[in-house]
């Protein structure tokens, strides 16, 4: 049973800490405009154009839809190119974006926003190549808390909630790209001096070709590892994007009387991004945790806990007008075990894939971003079409109900037949 400490005299740890910081400034871009949503709509709705819930939450969306579908193509760029060289030039186009959006800044269009949303997206795809770059470097009973810490670079999103909206009180919402652009470069020359790709005496890479991405497709075990991703990142990621909506179109009243004067509007988005970066921490610290239990006690029997606990605090949500206090608190521990599930998810992913690992990071973070992209859409449909957000977390409850019946499906064969020989538990 694998801890933290077993990492000393293992691996590189100059790589797992640059795949750490890539992963986090990755996120932290990957997610910017979610809680810069109100500001953005504000200044567009200036310029003549006023956002549709609908409008919103494809703005919201796009960047994790992006991110998912090229996961799949940085995930072939890692066994084609190298994790380190796939980075940078997947780190030199986030940079380009968050450049476009800083210089343009409250000239910019909708369309041009949804452009820069999709360049954004290869700082999400960045999950493909910060993960098995890590990962490469350890042996199978290490994968859970090693991909776990390179993984809670999520905590990325935190940043966001807490600085974006007073940075953009202050200087405008333009700022806050100008910064990121800054961060990220920095982060750029940092990781080109001391991320390394692992040894063949460490790690053979074999690098495979499209057929092999069908063949890895069809393999049942594949779906369900994606079905189990979606539920946990795409939870993850999709209430990461939404928070701030969310906190605002609910709470909006509760958190002025957290501000210094409840009639400045701005400081209402600025409470709300505190607290929204409040139940994300806990979802992005967590995750190494999630990983670390499953290689205690098994992925499956940490899957069925981290997932239960989201189930039954999705319906509470959904079915009861909680005051304030008591929301945060349902949101911040749905966020805690959907980051330790993911932790759980890719505990068991290198076990069963081990030889396959760039290529199914890729394909099951795909799943994730594209879970993410349903609930935030979800979300935004409900909010639409009922002025609410009880259909959008229902629905959510289901889903996590049914990736519940997925584990209990799987758990007997994955234990008899190739966790026999996996290397860690299952």
């Amino acid at each position: 049973m694998a801890g933290f400490k077993d990492l000393k005299g293992q691996g590189h740890g100059a790589t797992l800490f640059m795949a750490f910081l890539y992963f986090d400034m990755s996120f932290m871009v990957w997610t910017m405009l979610g809680p810069l949503s109100t500001e953005i709509a504000e200044a567009l709705a200036l310029g003549g154009h006023i956002m549709s819930a609908s409008e919103k939450a494809t703005l919201l969306s796009l960047p994790i839809l992006s991110g998912a579908i090229l996961r799949i193509v940085l995930g072939f760029g890692v066994d084609k190119l190298g994790a380190k060289l796939t980075a940078l030039i997947s780190q030199a186009i986030v940079i380009a974006a968050l450049l476009t959006a800083y210089f343009q800044g409250d000239n910019i269009t909708y369309n041009q926003l949804l452009i820069v949303a999709l360049g954004l997206g290869f700082a999400g795809a960045s999950f493909a190549v910060a993960l098995p770059q890590a990962g490469q470097w350890y042996p199978p009973k290490l994968q859970g808390v090693v991909l776990g810490i390179a993984g809670a670079g999520n905590i990325g999103v935190v940043i966001d909630f807490l600085f974006a909206p007073k940075i953009a009180e202050l200087w405008g919402w333009a700022s806050v790209f100008g910064v990121g652009a800054l961060m990220a470069i920095i982060v750029f020359i940092a990781y080109f001096f001391l991320a390394k790709d692992a040894p063949e005496s460490v790690y053979k890479s074999n690098p495979k070709k499209l057929k092999d991405y069908g063949k890895l497709l069809k393999d049942k075990d594949t779906w369900w590892f994606c079905l189990f991703y979606a539920v946990s990142f795409g939870g993850f990621v999709g209430f990461a994007g939404y928070m701030k909506v969310y906190l605002m179109n609910t709470y909006q009243v509760d958190m002025s009387a957290f501000g210094l004067d409840i009639l400045d509007e701005g400081n209402v988005k600025v409470i709300a991004g505190y607290f929204g970066a409040l139940c994300i921490f806990a979802g992005a610290v967590l995750r190494p945790v999630g990983g670390n239990i499953a290689d205690k006690v098994g992925g499956v029997r940490s899957l069925y806990f981290f997932y239960g606990i989201v189930a039954l605090l999705a319906i509470i949500n959904a079915t009861i007008q909680l005051p304030f206090a008591a929301a945060i608190l349902v949101l911040f521990l749905i966020m805690a075990n959907l980051g330790m599930a993911n932790g759980a998810v890719f505990q068991l992913v290198p076990q069963r894939f081990g030889k396959d690992i760039g290529i199914m990071t890729g394909i099951v973070g795909c799943a994730g971003g594209l879970g993410g992209t349903a609930l935030i859409k979800t979300l935004g449909w409900s909010k639409g079409a009922f002025d609410g957000y009880t259909a959008g977390f229902l629905i959510f409850a289901c889903v996590v109900l049914l990736a519940i019946s997925g584990i209990s499906l799987v758990k007997t064969r994955w234990r008899t037949t190739w966790g026999v020989s996996a290397g860690g538990r299952i």
